[in-house]
């Protein structure tokens, strides 16, 4: 299991447990006459504090953490819900030794009653975004299963592969319209597959249909209404080759 408490650094990964040069700048910025400085000061750490909680509990429901590669590698699935995203995600880690960071799953470990807000994926992806990274700068390849529809967001990912020295692999995961609302029909009924964890049905659809950028980076187009094994394979062959490099 990867233990994280030990290796985090900067300023957004910080353990509730401050070095204590790191306190004496806090207590020296919050005097008496300084209300809201200390009101920041411990406002930051409770948020550093959580994130580390949020990282912890992510970490230990991970499926499966793989040993290390020479050199690392991020696998980013983009796309709605119902279009499959799980099912790919769930086949390509079949054929390859990948750490798969589901947010549907981890989703319900830090809200067990998900409402799909705003503030709540905010938190979700933070945590997951740490924790992606900290496997990265090990070099345990990673795979995030998530909607990723803004290109503000994927930037993100984008910058945490770029510090981290990883290859990255983005894939637009799609499905006709059709297909989608009979999955997205079957989930509200109960009568999905019993893999399907997510909860998103078609009002979340319909609400994060109208944010959906396009990915501005190359990446590989999968429709999961068909066969998606060239699209596995084509995956494959990319990380053999980053691999031997």
């Amino acid at each position: 299991m990867v233990s994280l408490s030990n290796h985090m650094s900067g300023p957004d990964y910080l353990s509730p447990s401050l070095p204590a040069c790191r306190l004496r700048e806090y207590n020296e910025a919050a005097t008496p006459d300084n209300h809201l400085g200390w009101a920041t000061v411990t406002y930051g750490i409770m948020k550093k504090a959580l994130l580390s909680d949020d990282v912890n509990l992510l970490q230990w429901r991970l499926p499966s953490v793989p040993d290390p590669l020479p050199r690392a590698v991020l696998i980013v699935v983009s796309g709605l819900p119902g279009t499959g995203k799980s099912y790919f995600s769930r086949r390509l880690a079949e054929r390859l030794p990948i750490a798969v960071v589901e947010t549907d799953v981890m989703r319900r470990v830090l809200f067990p009653e998900p409402d799909y807000s705003a503030k709540e994926s905010a938190r979700l992806f933070r945590a997951c975004h740490a924790l992606i990274e900290e496997m990265l700068r090990r070099c345990i390849p990673v795979l995030l299963d998530a909607t990723n529809l803004v290109e503000a967001n994927r930037e993100r990912l984008y910058n945490i592969a770029h510090r981290a020295s990883a290859k990255l692999i983005l894939v637009r995961v799609e499905a006709p319209p059709g297909v989608v609302a009979q999955r997205l029909g079957q989930r509200e009924q109960g009568a999905a597959d019993p893999e399907d964890v997510s909860t998103a049905g078609r009002s979340v659809y319909d609400r994060m249909a109208t944010s959906v950028e396009p990915i501005r980076r190359n990446h590989l187009a999968v429709d999961t209404s068909r066969d998606i094994t060239p699209v596995m394979e084509k995956i494959e062959r990319e990380i053999q080759r980053w691999v031997k490099v």
